[in-house]
């Protein structure tokens, strides 16, 4: 869909561009991936200036970041709050983009009031999953045919690719996947459906992933593909590795998609990897080294580090569905606030000002 002419003049005001640069980034891309963003209230609803016209320009396809997650969509029972979920798909019709709903299924962000009864007691395994499949079918009913792909369940695995003792997992065993699919697809089989996780790239996490998909295809429920994290760092993981899980992923026969996209340029207290939001530290100076401003080697490294990244998504264009941004420029990205709250991180290709970064289209067109 074309951008309006009237967003046009306050677009250039806020937002500046290589005067070279005639298209946006989505169309570099478009024979190889989607290109998406995750994206908030104030972004879908006009509320944050340039954040419309940022998104029109570069790219075509978006990722609910908070709002469908079922704390905010699903605060208390039998009550819903569809307001960001309303204009997210009325925002993604507008962009003519491919949506995506995150998440249906996760133990982070869900009330603790989604696992217990009235009197405060965990609930059976037969009342949770009724409880689980209630909810799939109300947010995934509500937006049949609007929203495209759903990340169905999240982040189930441990690095080690032993199960993650969640709620979902120790009440109605690892099953809850398989139930969580099925009912997902049975409302809207439509919708693509995703399995997504962080750190797929270690070898003992992926062969947990598939050995689960897998087994739900040869049981007739439909899986179609996996999400790979992309929780980087400036030199971890290798592109060796995720190479290899690109390569593992498709072999198996799921899509795969490039997720939640960004790179860490701060130090971090411990040498955590991935997107564990149990690990968290309190605001440190110590930890939050460049509040005024990131050293100009260092954004030449991240900028290097994207166009690695790219590149390699690029050679991988045939099993590669899309790539999606956690995030539309450094500041509103989660990683000003994890692992260390209230620090100042640079780790997306646009900046604070709606900047593209210098030297990443020059180099990704070479």
């Amino acid at each position: 869909m074309k951008k309006s002419l009237l967003l046009l003049p306050l677009f250039l005001l806020l937002v500046s561009f290589d005067s070279s640069q005639k298209e946006g980034l989505y169309k570099l891309f478009e024979s190889d991936f989607k290109l998406g963003a995750a994206v908030n209230l104030a972004q879908v609803t006009g509320k944050e200036a340039g954040a419309d016209s940022l998104l029109n320009l570069h790219f075509n396809s978006i990722t609910s970041e908070n709002g469908l997650k079922w704390g905010p969509i699903h605060p208390r029972p039998n009550e819903y709050n569809f307001e960001f979920g309303d204009a997210f798909v009325a925002f993604g019709e507008r962009m003519n983009a491919f949506v995506i709903g995150h998440t249906l299924v996760w133990h982070q962000q869900t009330p603790e009031w989604v696992f217990k009864d009235e009197k405060g007691n965990f609930l059976s395994r037969e009342d949770l999953t009724q409880r689980m499949e209630d909810h799939i079918a109300k947010v995934v009913g509500r937006y049949k045919g609007k929203i495209d792909s759903w990340d169905v369940v999240n982040e189930a695995f441990e690095d080690d690719g032993t199960w993650r003792k969640t709620n979902w997992y120790t009440l109605i065993g690892e099953d809850f996947i398989q139930k969580a699919f099925k009912k997902a697809n049975e409302v809207d089989p439509g919708a693509e459906l995703y399995y997504n996780d962080y750190n797929v790239w270690k070898p003992e996490k992926r062969k947990a992933i598939l050995k689960m998909a897998i087994q739900l295809r040869e049981k007739g429920v439909r899986i179609d593909g996996i999400g790979m994290q992309g929780h980087y760092r400036l030199n971890s993981p290798s592109l060796e590795q995720i190479e290899q899980a690109i390569l593992d992923i498709h072999k198996a026969g799921f899509k795969v998609s490039i997720t939640e996209l960004d790179i860490d340029m701060l130090p971090r207290p411990s040498d955590s990897e991935g997107a564990d939001l149990n690990i968290n530290f309190a605001e440190s100076e110590e930890w939050n080294p460049y509040k005024v401003g990131l050293p100009k080697e260092l954004e030449v490294q991240l900028v290097e580090r994207y166009v690695s990244l790219f590149k390699l998504f690029q050679k991988h264009g045939d099993k590669i569905d899309r790539v999606t941004f956690w995030g539309l420029h450094d500041g509103r990205t989660w990683l000003n606030n994890w692992p260390v709250r209230g620090r100042t991180n640079y780790p997306l290709l646009f900046d604070r000002e709606k900047k593209l970064k210098e030297g990443f289209l020059e180099a990704i067109q070479k």
